[in-house]
């Protein structure tokens, strides 16, 4: 067995501004380097980085590599990782793995599948639409990033559960906490978000109702509440991320064209511009945090046990060389993303508004002139702004 190359001089987890026509040199740097590359971890020591396509489906199908962040290596910090506590602690989707794992997807899964999201179609429409004429109302020039694709997903993730949708303002300060670096922040938006999923168990009506009957038996109110956070603050997030850049892609390109050209949507081309946009700028460029319960080998390399390993998506997903077919936007095995339905969904309605409620919407700006961000460590990039008007 060999050791995975060791990348010095890329920081995978680098805070980043950049333009959002411009290359990320990053991820051919890691393809370039091998299909296992070792690179310094935030939180000390090494990080495995898997670059192939192959190799990562079989690391996120291999049982003896796990996302309980008990395996963490030790000495780790939690906090600079951006782990949860572990699966004992805190059982949840993104830290159990195997039988319990199963269990708790199962309770999940039939809330957010493809036929009860495709009846939910209406009403993801109509929010979309009700938030895009109020700021239509408002003024001329709009920032989407500031005043929808926030408020946009928070609003649905809301309506289906059974919170109050005068919880939306919120929701919303709760998400923008949790990615801040303040001292408690975390925990405090943990707080807010948990306390306001608990009227949706209260309204008795809504995903959250339903979810509350459908968990294991052993589950406790604080875990159960726990769970509807996270299904709050991760469809948030990666929606968010993914919205902006969608949308710019759509209203650079016209949304009026007969074909996808360029970022261009037509008539028949939605679906299309939702795959490709998700798989060229995934919402999460990588994995969460995985570790090795043992020593194994993958694609001939040797990884120690307890060793993070990551899958690189967006490396993966925009491989020149990468074979047709289902790309890793949402991942694949045991944590396939259970929300994908949802977020696809989302993604179509607000273009389908933007097509047929708006056809003079424009971007205000070139589309070469907008700027992506991430603010470091695992996640994705969002656009900085995205200026347009929504009439002429």
């Amino acid at each position: 067995m060999l050791n995975a190359p060791y990348l010095d001089g890329v920081d995978p987890f680098a805070a980043t501004l950049r333009g959002l026509t411009e290359p990320d040199p990053v991820h051919a740097a890691l393809r370039a380097a091998g299909p296992i590359v070792q690179v310094d971890a935030p939180a000390g020591g090494r990080a495995w980085i898997v670059t192939d396509s192959t190799t990562a489906r079989e690391v996120l199908n291999d049982p003896r590599i796990a996302k309980d962040p008990a395996f963490a290596p030790p000495g780790w910090d939690r906090r600079t990782a951006g782990l949860e506590q572990t699966a004992a602690e805190q059982p949840s989707l993104t830290t159990l793995d195997g039988p319990d794992h199963a269990d708790l997807r199962r309770a999940h899964a039939p809330l957010l599948n493809a036929q009860r999201i495709r009846e939910q179609s209406d009403r993801i429409h109509a929010i979309a639409r009700k938030l895009l004429t109020e700021l239509a109302a408002d003024r001329t020039e709009i920032d989407l990033m500031a005043g929808f694709t926030t408020r946009y997903p928070l609003t649905v993730l809301l309506d289906l559960l059974g919170i109050p949708l005068d919880y939306v303002d919120q929701a919303a300060d709760a998400c923008r906490r949790m990615l801040s670096n303040q001292p408690g922040a975390q925990g405090s938006a943990i707080a807010a978000l948990t306390e306001l999923a608990a009227s949706g168990l209260d309204n008795g009506q809504g995903l959250a109702a339903e979810l509350r009957d459908r968990v294991p038996a052993h589950t406790t109110q604080e875990q159960l509440q726990y769970h509807l956070f996270a299904l709050i603050f991760a469809g948030q997030l990666t929606t968010d991320a993914a919205l902006g850049t969608l949308m710019a892609r759509a209203l650079a390109g016209g949304l009026h064209q007969n074909s996808v050209d360029e970022g261009g949507v037509g008539q028949g081309g939605i679906d299309e511009l939702v795959r490709e946009t998700l798989r060229q700028h995934p919402p999460a460029p990588f994995t969460l945090w995985r570790f090795t319960t043992t020593e194994i080998e993958l694609a001939g390399i040797r990884l120690p046990a307890r060793a993070p390993v990551l899958v690189d998506i967006q490396g993966i997903n925009t491989d020149p060389a990468r074979s047709p077919g289902p790309d890793l936007a949402f991942g694949a095995g045991p944590h396939f993303c259970v929300g994908a339905q949802l977020a696809q969904l989302e993604l179509r309605a607000a273009t389908t508004v933007l097509r047929t409620d708006f056809p003079d919407a424009r971007l205000t700006v070139p589309f070469t002139e907008l700027r992506q961000t991430t603010i470091g460590g695992l996640q994705g990039s969002r656009l900085a702004t995205l200026p347009v008007t929504l009439h002429s």
